[in-house]
């Protein structure tokens, strides 16, 4: 307003607030008002006095008084006791300047006089100045001026914050303030009455600025000055029923997560820097959030490499996105792989596992998923056959660089991998390298005298190498009754691993009847419930032999 009009406001060359506000006096009032106890350069004193304070440059409400000292009787000492003691009055000049208001200035028609004095004693907070104070903003200023902050148990109707802020946000609230139509105005009346709660939800709710919403929530989250809800489960703003009126609280992991939601699938570096703030709070399950937040952010865009890192060939992980935050990355990365094998993400899992150097839940996982393709054919690009590559780069790597699983996963581990070894042999059709892995491994009996020793290894067997039981039985089998034929055609050639007893045709067929005969004794006196139809399969293949 002063530069707009320079001729008016007749700002000449001095520097400083006293001048500036002259200047602007000059302006909004060209003919001066009518004030009490006289002008100062052609303006009312107490207006003078007024904006000087409003811009809260007390040196330049000394100045005033100093220059209109013997106009202000006793008021220039009742402003520099106010100014000395950091905007306070002493107890007793503070009960004569109210006395003295309400007695005098109170009905005064000059209205920065009575502003100026409602302010520095704190009285008629109910009053509005709507005269001088006109925006909001002036409005806002008298009132936080007015709020004791010291109880006073003779003035049990003092005016505090807590009321300042109920007028604000429940009698007058949205509406009053139109809001929606000035939601910066609106925020501003909540933020500098310390409402940050409520001033933050009110601006998340509007798309364009929940932004604003969450870097001012994030520095407030950070200064501690924001008020949270015990559970991280709790609508955005909640009211604790032990706070006072109007007093909210803001559930800041849920205006975070509201936020990132629609960028985090795209862009999931960037939602770790938000996430990363959360990393003190706990979620409904006692979890620390951001390692919360971290797994369902990797789960949702399957970035494994690009979020945790990637084991190289020397067993080493490269690090991720998530170790710039200097965090645990190795329990993040096996809570991903906890909630990964949860949802039945196994493969996932088991690849997050190997991350984490969790190598007893790699080998545990990965023999659940070979155990349920070992015995499938192995065909490009299928799933039997990616797990096979898979498992084998990891018995490649713990081999070469050691690993702290357990004996008996171990054992079944590489049990797996010499079964899938027989049943390529024998879905390629090379019976006899089959049925000699078959026979090394002992896993079936072969032989009528190894029948008992088999049952008692079959009670040491896991799980997992039991399952595949009856698909070993079944190929087995077949591949008895494949030889059988052979033996009968190609007689008098041996079908190599088979002993030829005597030479003759009849000891070899008798050979690998006895072999037969060893299994279905083996089948009859397992303490195993089989499939329904492999008995009677195992049997029908048997009686083809005879």
């Amino acid at each position: 307003m002063v530069y707009e009009n320079l001729y008016k406001a007749k700002r000449g060359g001095k520097p400083g607030t006293y001048s500036l506000i002259r200047s602007f006096l000059n302006v909004k009032h060209p003919t001066p008002m009518r004030g009490e106890d006289g002008l100062l350069e052609g303006q009312p004193i107490w207006s003078m006095i007024y904006y000087c304070l409003r811009c809260g440059d007390l040196n330049a409400v000394q100045e005033v008084i100093s220059k209109a000292s013997q106009q202000l009787r006793d008021f220039p000492d009742i402003m520099l006791e106010y100014i000395k003691n950091d905007r306070c009055l002493g107890p007793s000049t503070l009960t004569k300047v109210r006395h003295f208001y309400r007695r005098t200035v109170k009905n005064s028609t000059d209205p920065y006089k009575r502003a100026v004095y409602s302010v520095i004693s704190q009285s008629d907070p109910l009053e509005a100045h709507s005269e001088i104070a006109d925006k909001t903003e002036d409005y806002l200023w008298l009132k936080l001026c007015q709020i004791q902050f010291e109880s006073d148990p003779l003035a049990p109707d003092q005016f505090t914050l807590q009321k300042l802020q109920s007028l604000l946000y429940e009698e007058y609230g949205e509406s009053h303030f139109s809001a929606y139509q000035q939601p910066y105005l609106y925020f501003q009346v909540l933020f500098l009455t310390a409402q940050f709660e409520a001033a933050l939800e009110f601006l998340s709710r509007i798309d364009v600025l929940r932004c604003h919403a969450v870097h001012l929530g994030l520095v407030l989250y950070e200064l501690k000055l924001l008020l949270l809800p015990s559970s991280t489960q709790a609508t955005l703003l909640t009211r604790d029923p032990a706070d006072p009126t109007p007093q909210c609280r803001l559930n800041f992991a849920r205006l975070i997560m509201m936020y990132t939601r629609k960028f985090e699938a795209t862009d999931p570096r960037e939602a770790l820097q938000y996430f990363f703030f959360l990393r003190d709070l706990k979620s409904s399950s006692g979890e620390n959030l951001f390692m919360s937040c971290v797994t369902e952010l990797v789960l949702e865009t399957k970035e494994f490499e690009m979020m945790l890192g990637k084991l190289d060939q020397n067993g080493m992980r490269r690090p991720g996105a998530i170790d710039k935050f200097q965090a645990n990355s190795e329990k993040i990365i096996e809570l991903v792989a906890k909630n990964t094998e949860e949802k039945g993400l196994f493969e996932e899992a088991v690849k997050l596992y190997d991350l984490a150097h969790s190598h007893e839940k790699v080998l545990s996982l990965l023999n659940q998923l070979l155990s349920s393709v070992v015995s499938q054919p192995s065909l490009p690009q299928s799933n039997r056959e990616r797990l096979r590559t898979m498992a084998l780069d990891i018995a490649k790597r713990y081999q070469s660089l050691g690993h702290d699983a357990t004996q008996d996963s171990t054992n079944t581990f590489y049990l797996m991998l010499d079964l899938m070894t027989f049943f390529d042999q024998f879905h390629n059709g090379d019976i006899s390298s089959a049925l000699q892995i078959v026979q090394n491994l002992k896993v079936i009996p072969l032989n009528v005298d190894r029948v008992k020793s088999s049952l008692t290894s079959f009670n040491y067997f896991s799980d997992e190498v039991r399952k595949c039981l009856p698909d070993i039985l079944l190929a087995t089998m077949n591949i008895l009754n494949a030889i059988y034929k052979q033996t009968k055609k190609s007689f008098p050639q041996s079908p190599g691993p088979i002993k030829i007893i005597d030479g003759g045709q009849e000891a070899s067929l008798n050979a690998i009847r006895s072999q037969a005969k060893a299994l279905i004794m083996f089948v009859g006196m397992l303490p195993y419930r089989l499939p329904g139809d492999t008995n009677a399969r195992l049997v029908q293949l048997e009686v083809q032999l005879n």
